[in-house]
C-alpha cells in the first residue's frame, strides 16, 4: 500500500559553557525563548538574532514568506502492514500537540500548510517492517509541508523519511511517543544541489517512552534543522544521533533543544559531521535544559567535526542549563579539527598510500555512528554516500600533489 500527496576554515565557536558560548552575547534561559504560533509574534529575521547568527538569511528568504504554497513535493508514504496512513486537513485536533513554533521557518510552515500527512502506530501494535516516507521536489516553489508521526501507548515502529530532488521547502514533523513506546524516526536530507530546506522537528514523550531521533544531511544547498523534544512523563529516554558531510558553499545547519521538564529522564545526542572545499560550512547548537522539577535527569551531548580541506568552517556550541542540582549526570563536549597527523603517518608508515589512509581516517570517524542507526537499508546508503564524498575531496587532494610535483 501507498500513499501520495502533492505539495507541491576550520573554526569552532569556542562555546563549552552552561550557558550561552564564550564572546556570545547570553540570551537567558532556553524556557524563555517565544514560542507562537502567530505570525505576527515572530517577525522575519536579519541574521543578528541569536537563533540566526550563523545562518545565511538572504539564502532562506523565501521560506520566510507568509505565501508558502503547496505544489513543490510530492509525498508518498509506503507503511508496514501494522501502521496506519491518514491525510488530514489543519484543523485536525491531533496536530499543534507537539508544542508551538519557535523561529520564523516554523511559524510559517505551520501557518501555510493546508493538509498533513499522518502517520500512526496503533497501540499496542510492533510493526513488522519499515515504514518509508519519501519526499520529492517537483518544482521550485517555495512550498510547506507537514507530517505527524504518532506512536501510540506501547507500540514499536522504525519510520524513515527521506528527502530528495531539488526544492524550496518548509518542513514541520511533529512527533508523539505515547507511555511506554518506542520510535526510531530516521530523517536523510539527501537533496539535489539548489534545495532549500528548513524543517522544524517538535517530539513529545510519555511515560516510559523511548525515541531514537536519526539525522542525515548530505545535499542541498542549505539545509537547517531544528529538533526539539520534551518530557512529559517520568521515564522517559530519547537518544539524538545525527551525521551531516558538507561540500563547498554547503550550509548545514542543526540546532537541538532538549527540555527536561519532568524527573528521571533520559537523554543523549550525538552528531558527527565532515566538511571538504571552500565555503563549506556547518552549525550545530545543542541546548538543554534541565527545569528545577527534572529531579533524577541523566544527560549528555556530544558533537564531533573533522576538517578535510581548507576554507572549511565548523561552528559548535554546546549549552547546558540546570535549575537543580538533584541530577543523576549532566556534561557536554565539542570538538573540530583536521586530520590527526599521526594516525596518517602510523598508516602510511604501514604501506598504505595517503589517499587510502586518510579514506580509512573518515570511515572510523563515522563508523560507530552509523552502527548505532540500527535501519540496514539506511546504514549501507550512508556508507555508499560517504565513498562519494570522499571521491570528491580524493581528487581535489591528488590534485593539488599532482600540480605541486608538475611544479
Amino acid at each position: 500500500m501507498s500513499t501520495t500527496t502533492d505539495h507541491s576554515r576550520a573554526v569552532a565557536d569556542g562555546a563549552h559553557s552552561h550557558s550561552a558560548g564564550h564572546g556570545v552575547v547570553p540570551v537567558g534561559s532556553r524556557a524563555e525563548r517565544l514560542t507562537s504560533f502567530d505570525l505576527a509574534d515572530i517577525p522575519v529575521p536579519t541574521g543578528r538574532e541569536e537563533e540566526w547568527r550563523f545562518s545565511p538569511v538572504a539564502r532562506l528568504q523565501p521560506l520566510f514568506s507568509e505565501d508558502l504554497g503547496a505544489a513543490g513535493v510530492r509525498t508518498t508514504v509506503v507503511p508496514a502492514p501494522e501502521v496506519k496512513v491518514e491525510i488530514v486537513g489543519r484543523d485536525d485536533a491531533r496536530l499543534g500537540t507537539t508544542g508551538k513554533p519557535g523561529d520564523r521557518t516554523a511559524v510559517t510552515a505551520w501557518n501555510a500548510f493546508r493538509e498533513a500527512t499522518v502517520v500512526t502506530v496503533p497501540a499496542e501494535a510492533v510493526a513488522s517492517d519499515v515504514t518509508s516516507v519519501r519526499v520529492e521536489g517537483i518544482a521550485k516553489d517555495a512550498t510547506a509541508l507537514h507530517l505527524l508521526v504518532h506512536a501510540e501507548r506501547h507500540s514499536e515502529a522504525v519510520v524513515v523519511i527521506d528527502h530528495l530532488g531539488d526544492a524550496t521547502l518548509d518542513e514541520t514533523v511533529e512527533i508523539v511517543v505515547d507511555d511506554g513506546a518506542h520510535l526510531t524516526l530516521v530523517t536523510v536530507q539527501d537533496w539535489a544541489d539548489g534545495a532549500v530546506h528548513a524543517s522544524s522537528h517538535r517530539a513529545r514523550l510519555g511515560r516510559d517512552a523511548k525515541l531514537k531521533h536519526v539525522l542525515v544531511t548530505f545535499g542541498g544547498d542549505v539545509v537547517r534543522v531544528t529538533p526539539d523534544a520534551t518530557f512529559t512523563g517520568e521515564g522517559g529516554e530519547v537518544e539524538m544521533v545525527g551525521l551531516y558531510f558538507a561540500d563547498a558553499d554547503q550550509h548545514q545547519e542543526h540546532r537541538l533543544f532538549v527540555d527536561h521538564a519532568v524527573p528521571r529522564c533520559k537523554s543523549r545526542v550525538t552528531y558527527k559531521g565532515a566538511l571538504q572545499g571552500a565555503g563549506a560550512h556547518t552549525v550545530w547548537v545543542g541546548d538543554v535544559l534541565i527545569q528545577a522539577k527534572a529531579e533524577g535527569t541523566d544527560t549528555y551531548e556530544l558533537n564531533r567535526n573533522l576538517v578535510l580541506t581548507d576554507g572549511a568552517r565548523a561552528d559548535s556550541v554546546p549549552n547546558l542549563e540546570i535549575e537543580t542540582g538533584e541530577i543523576a549526570g549532566a556534561g557536554h563536549a565539542s570538538a573540530t579539527g583536521r586530520f590527526d597527523d599521526e594516525q596518517l603517518f602510523y598508516l602510511m608508515a604501514r604501506g598504505i598510500p595517503e589517499v587510502d589512509a586518510r579514506r580509512l581516517v573518515v570511515r572510523g570517524f563515522f563508523a560507530e555512528l552509523i552502527e548505532e542507526i540500527g535501519v540496514d537499508s539506511v546504514e549501507e546508503r550512508l556508507l555508499a554516500s560517504i565513498e562519494a564524498e570522499l571521491e570528491k575531496s580524493m581528487s581535489v587532494i591528488t590534485g593539488v600533489a599532482t600540480r605541486e610535483v608538475d611544479a
